[in-house]
């Protein structure tokens, strides 16, 4: 045991918390946690599952008389702590007025005090905007307009800087507005690249892909049947950035969502537009997207490869996020980022971050889709703030069974669909345990014997992280099946499926892979074949079965979303779980109608940002 987790274990002792808090702390509190938590024990707040009146026990145990109720540390420890449950749900800052009422109920006399407290402790940070909104000002006598009086925000430092970052960033390059092409060479350019592909593009993508010439940022909407119509957008972008001689980067937020794209091009630029062969993998998929040649073959064969894609017919490729910013700067003058939903603002300030001044920034979106897992609402906000030029993708109008199913849940309902090739499967479950055997049992036996899709093309999406059919006990049963042994590096196992949580050399949060070495630190091979290697441990959880928010930003073969009894369903939630298949999807429901009714009845949940703002002050 680390000296520094010994430490922390004795302040624990004193303030009579468990031992078991000690790693959780020591990785958010950082160095010197131990001092830190000394001084002040409402530190504990730090940790979710500690409460509040756990920790003014330990602080009363610790402090003694010392531990009042309106200690200043004491008031900022439960302002952070209620910001911290609002980024938990995807806000970047909290209104005053409602974050005054919420530490209020937590028994707070003076909430003004608590706010003021965390602002002195640096714990969180003030920000104010002026929402003009869509009404002339008001003049006063003179003819000098009279300014509303600013909103004020509060929010974590790490969020609220990274959400004005980005902010600023995006009004960086939104100032520089200088055209790639004329609209009339860009029309010319994109008719051109069709020809020599031998496809076509809808005349709407064709619009797009022009204002994608003019304008320095665009958001590209796109919908579940519109893969290979972005494959096509693609290269058509391609041969913008080419003619131009400004140059090219695409990027998804995951190595698997990278490679899923790559899979698209490499089908489109296929002779004469002929699909994949026959074979296990190459059986077209949601949005005429092709599952990996070899899904269902010898494991080499990792879809992305250069061997399982034959990615030398696509004049671009797409790489992950984290391959992208790890070359940073970008010196590519057209930079476009897919699943672009996926991402909050602390990677989009990034992303935004490494372009140069003259970059046209393409946000390429499915607006249906759940906000990111972290902060934010950065495509919705940029759409939103009318500083930029929207226009959509759209491809055929018949999609295939998938597709139909996502845009039939994006309209509130969840309708059976004709999939002749089995491209979506609906497994009722009386139980969760009854699910839980019945996702071991699809993963493992079912969707590699019936469709030729290897288990490990196969990722499975729980609606929920506990329970008996939720990530935690599906990891379980899975490793069992697939990967027995005794955790004997960490809980892992080399061969495990994992799943990575944090930015690192060439990886990024919700990237999944393989662990194939550990000496020296855990290498991980993602997919695509590039081996990573991992220094922090806690970095590393069971990838097997991930919950939806981690899938979110990754793309598979197949997918077996798991829907148990008494879970909270939404709309986006459904929606989201169906787009991460490329090939077949697996509905497993527990739910006794839970599902339908959560689709029909839950719409998205409003998330309070401030990027909106931000970019219409400029």
């Amino acid at each position: 045991m680390s000296e520094a987790i010994e430490q922390v274990n004795a302040v624990l002792d004193r303030m009579g918390a468990p031992r078991a808090l000690a790693p959780r702390l020591l990785a958010a509190l950082g160095t010197g946690a131990a001092e830190r938590l000394d001084a002040n024990p409402w530190l504990l707040l730090r940790l979710p599952q500690v409460t509040v009146e756990q920790a003014d026990f330990c602080a009363r145990k610790h402090l003694g008389e010392g531990a009042r109720p309106d200690d200043p540390r004491r008031l900022a420890a439960l302002t952070a702590h209620v910001l911290r449950m609002s980024e938990a749900r995807g806000h970047t800052a909290v209104e005053e007025k409602r974050l005054a009422t919420v530490v209020g109920r937590l028994g707070v006399p003076d909430p003004a005090a608590a706010l003021e407290a965390a602002v002195a402790e640096e714990s969180a940070v003030v920000l104010e905007s002026i929402d003009e909104g869509d009404d002339d000002f008001d003049f006063e006598e003179g003819g000098v307009p009279e300014l509303p009086d600013p909103d004020r925000f509060y929010a974590l430092p790490d969020v609220g800087h990274a959400e004005q970052r980005l902010g600023d960033q995006l009004l960086r390059l939104i100032g520089g507005n200088d055209p790639i092409m004329d609209s009339a060479t860009a029309a010319e350019t994109v008719d051109e690249a069709a020809e020599r592909g031998g496809f076509t593009v809808s005349e709407p993508t064709r619009d797009a892909l022009v204002t994608v010439a003019l304008r320095p940022v665009t958001v590209l909407r796109h919908g579940p049947g519109d893969a290979a119509e972005v494959a096509r957008a693609l290269v058509c972008m391609d041969a913008i950035a080419t003619d131009s001689q400004v140059g090219i980067a695409v990027a998804a937020p995951t190595a698997q969502a990278a490679a899923a794209v790559n899979a698209d091009l490499a089908r489109i630029r296929r002779t004469d537009g002929d699909p994949a062969p026959a074979e296990a993998g190459g059986t077209t998929g949601a949005g005429g997207t092709a599952a990996p040649e070899g899904a269902g073959e010898e494991p080499g064969a990792a879809p992305g490869s250069e061997d399982a894609r034959g990615a030398g017919n696509s004049p671009v490729r797409a790489v992950s996020l984290a391959a992208l910013l790890a070359g940073a700067p970008v010196e590519a003058g057209l930079v476009v980022l897919c699943e672009a939903m996926s991402v909050g603002v602390g990677r989009a300030a990034e992303l935004a971050s490494v372009c140069a001044d003259d970059t046209h920034l393409v946000l390429l979106a499915d607006p249906d889709q759940a906000p990111s897992a972290t902060p934010g609402q950065v495509v919705l906000d940029v759409a939103a703030s009318r500083t930029v030029h929207v226009a959509g993708v759209v491809g055929p109008a018949e999609p295939d069974p998938i597709a139909e199913l996502a845009a039939a849940v994006a309209e509130g309902e969840v309708p059976e669909v004709e999939a002749p090739e089995r491209e979506v499967v609906r497994v009722p479950a009386a139980s969760a345990e009854e699910a839980a055997h019945r996702v071991v049992q699809l993963v493992t036996d079912s969707i590699p014997r019936a469709l030729g899709i290897g288990a490990e093309y196969v990722q499975v999406v729980a609606a929920r992280e506990d329970g008996p059919a939720g990530a935690r006990a599906l990891n379980a049963a899975c490793k069992e099946r697939a990967n027995p042994g005794p955790g004997a590096h960490g809980g892992f196992d080399v061969g495990d499926r994992v799943l990575l949580t944090a930015d690192g050399p060439g990886y990024g949060p919700g990237d999944t892979g393989y662990l194939r070495e550990v000496d020296g630190g855990a290498v991980v091979e993602l997919t695509g074949g590039t081996r990573v290697r991992v220094a922090d441990p806690s970095a590393l959880r069971p990838g097997w079965a991930v919950t939806v928010a981690a899938a979110h930003g990754g793309r598979w073969p197949a997918v077996v979303a798991v829907f148990p009894p008494e879970v909270p369903v939404s709309r986006p939630q459904v929606y989201t779980t169906l787009t991460r298949a490329t090939r077949h999807v697996s509905l497993v429901d527990a739910t006794s109608g839970g599902l339908e009714a959560g689709v029909r009845e839950n719409a998205a949940k409003e998330r309070t940002t401030r990027l909106m703002r931000i970019l219409r002050e400029g």
